[in-house]
């Protein structure tokens, strides 16, 4: 192996084991800890990413991509196959649990990683109807938005209701959000909700005839 491979393989493992590090115990573990759990001195911690803002910064992009890769992944798998092993995914917890923390961290880079994630989803959506799995939205940035919103929101509140829930037991974690949320979240995206579509012609009627309509429903009316 060369240096240069072992220098990658070494980078590689600290941004990891920082992963799971801040989802354990939260993005005020120390540098020390995150070297300890790779394996490494804490200095080569900073040979590698020069401090910890750069090091958040690096796992914030990797579970994004992760995040998004995990996404399209379990479109391609045969579902018997999925819920067989995603529900028990380790991997998953860990990033679950990661997106948890950042959004109750809050802050600017809270934020920036909700819009990330959001912007990430939204590729993911359009390459989803464009393949004919996903109806079209007369607004997809918004609905992206709001669903985005929706599952990071119901996992918050999950765990606010069960304050003792381990977050480091990652596989535990995942179990549980998804024997809450699965089946409601499948059978309401696959089957609806409302049985007829009043509420959503009344309001496309409205914004219709509104000064200032919402961006991407300027025009749009109930079909007659």
């Amino acid at each position: 192996m060369s240096a240069a491979h072992e220098d990658l393989t070494a980078r590689a493992r600290l941004r990891d084991a920082a992963i799971e590090c801040f989802a354990a115990q939260g993005f005020e573990e120390s540098l020390r800890a995150i070297a300890a759990r790779a394996g490494v001195s804490a200095g080569l911690v900073r040979h590698h990413f020069g401090s910890k803002e750069q090091l958040r910064a690096e796992c914030d992009a990797t579970v994004l991509k992760r995040y998004s890769t995990l996404k399209s992944e379990s479109i391609k798998t045969d579902p018997q196959q999925l819920f067989a092993q995603f529900p028990a995914s380790r991997e998953g917890g860990i990033l679950l649990v990661y997106i948890l923390r950042s959004v109750r961290e809050g802050g600017a880079a809270g934020r920036e990683f909700i819009e990330h994630m959001i912007d990430e989803a939204l590729v993911f959506t359009r390459a989803a109807v464009e393949r004919g799995m996903v109806v079209p939205s007369r607004d997809e940035a918004a609905r992206v938005r709001f669903l985005t919103y929706q599952s990071i929101g119901a996992l918050v509140v999950r765990l606010a209701m069960h304050p003792g829930t381990a977050l480091d037991d990652f596989q535990a974690v995942m179990e549980a959000f998804y024997a809450d949320t699965m089946l409601p979240t499948l059978e309401l995206y696959t089957e609806g909700l409302f049985t007829e579509r009043s509420y959503l012609d009344e309001y496309l009627n409205y914004v219709a005839a509104a000064n200032h309509p919402p961006v991407g429903l300027a025009g749009e009316s109930a079909p007659r």
